[in-house]
């Protein structure tokens, strides 16, 4: 009996490593809003996230390492997505994605006590490019002032040069809230420059009456409306142009006012409007795309309707997704392939992104997006966006690619972050700590 018991015991031995091998997984947490007023833009953004993470899977893991994930609906109320942040973090958390502004500005100071990143692809603080101050932030792809400058030399390049700006009125539609407020020290910069006029009208959440504010822009007349909206408050701003008779095609829009939900109760009344992209835009023909339709949806594996593979949103949440993998990718390449990295791994491996074409296209993102690389003190990595037009029935590319003027931008990030850090006693990293 006892020579059974030890025959046991080493079997039993044996079998333990592989095992526990089986047992490796990175975790994501997932801050999503399906539900409330910022449901319909919210629910495309989270399929997407959720899909690239199952097509991660399917295809092996991350160099092995399985991916798990939970849920935690916020409803896009920053108490609540805190309370997310605080429920989720202990479960070994790989990075936070919290699609929201103002819940990213709750976790800006949470962040390096967990030492958790916080990926805030194309949104939160414009400043937290600086990695060298905020070390745990990363508006990787885009910032707001990044936007905000793009849009405005698109706008100068179809006027025929910045000269032609000069005594023009600009008017800002956004959204009262820090989201909405983050463009405007940008656009304040670039309307010094070029001459023209900025006139700000914010719109109270979750902005469905607009009637005074485009009272007040029949009465100004201006030459062009920047849009700076999110869920129905883009709908109501369109549907207010159309009944007022302001030219849609004098109007412009952040990212995150240029996509289907944004257009689709408007239709032809919304033709001509221009979005800026966060270099994507519709994608159903790439290979990314299609990866996902043999591998998850065609597997009945799909977070949301087949359909919306490849729209706007859907996109931007793959996107977001694939930036955090590649994250965790790039720190195994340091510290170990096959190894569950950590946040703090993490945060080396989203410093040192090295994100070419060649490796973008074999990812399937040919025609999707630029390179992207980061580094200790550029948390960006990428200062290019485009636009696109609605021309009644869908997006269309209607711009090259730009890149925001980093003669501009950059001493803009520096001085805010500079100020950042004296606020809250904060002290630069130094090249040697970046390397640690």
């Amino acid at each position: 009996m006892k020579m059974l018991a030890l025959v046991a015991a080493l079997s039993a031995a044996l079998l333990a490593p592989p095992a526990l091998a089986q047992a490796k997984e990175q975790f994501f947490p997932v801050l999503v809003y399906r539900t409330g007023a910022y449901g319909p833009n919210g629910g495309p953004w989270a399929n997407g996230y959720l899909d690239y993470l199952k097509l991660t899977n399917a295809n092996g893991g991350i160099n092995g390492v399985k991916i798990t994930y939970e849920e935690c609906e916020f409803g896009y109320a920053t108490d609540r997505g805190v309370e997310c942040y605080e429920r989720l973090k202990g479960k070994g958390a790989t990075v936070f994605q919290p699609l929201s502004t103002g819940v990213t500005f709750a976790l800006t100071e949470k962040a390096p006590v967990d030492k958790i990143p916080l990926i805030t692809a194309g949104y939160g603080r414009s400043e937290s490019q600086d990695g060298g101050v905020f070390t745990w932030n990363f508006p990787l792809i885009g910032s707001y002032w990044m936007a905000a400058d793009v849009l405005v030399q698109h706008i100068a390049k179809q006027a025929g040069g910045f000269d032609k700006l000069k005594g023009k009125k600009f008017v800002l539609v956004y959204h009262d809230s820090p989201y909405g407020k983050e463009p405007i020290p940008m656009l304040t910069e670039r309307s010094k420059m070029h001459g023209f006029d900025l006139n700000l009208i914010p719109v109270a959440h979750p902005g469905v009456e607009q009637k005074s504010a485009w009272l007040q822009i029949r009465q100004q007349r201006p030459d062009y409306v920047l849009l700076w909206g999110w869920g129905v408050m883009n709908t109501a701003a369109l549907k207010e142009a159309q009944a007022t008779g302001f030219p849609r095609d004098k109007m412009y829009g952040v990212w995150w006012a240029g996509a289907e939900p944004d257009v689709k109760d408007v239709g032809e009344g919304a033709k001509g409007y221009h979005a800026l992209t966060m270099q994507h835009g519709v994608h159903p023909d790439a290979k990314v795309v299609k990866d996902i339709l043999a591998k998850v949806h065609d597997k009945g594996q799909g977070t949301g309707p087949k359909d919306e593979v490849g729209q706007v949103l859907y996109m931007r949440g793959l996107i977001s997704a694939m930036l955090a993998v590649e994250g965790v990718k790039r720190a195994q390449e340091r510290f170990g392939k096959g190894k569950v990295m950590t946040g703090e791994l993490t945060r080396w491996g989203l410093e040192n992104l090295a994100l070419d074409q060649k490796k973008l296209d074999a990812l399937g993102f040919a025609g999707v997006m630029r390179p992207v690389s980061t580094s200790c003190q550029d948390h960006m990595g990428s200062a290019w966006a485009r636009v696109h037009t609605w021309d009644g029935k869908k997006w269309v590319f209607s711009s090259d690619w730009l890149q925001a003027d980093e003669a501009i931008l950059k001493p803009m990030v520096k001085q805010a972050a500079d100020k950042y850090a004296a606020e809250k006693k904060l002290t630069r990293r130094t090249p040697a700590e970046c390397q640690s």
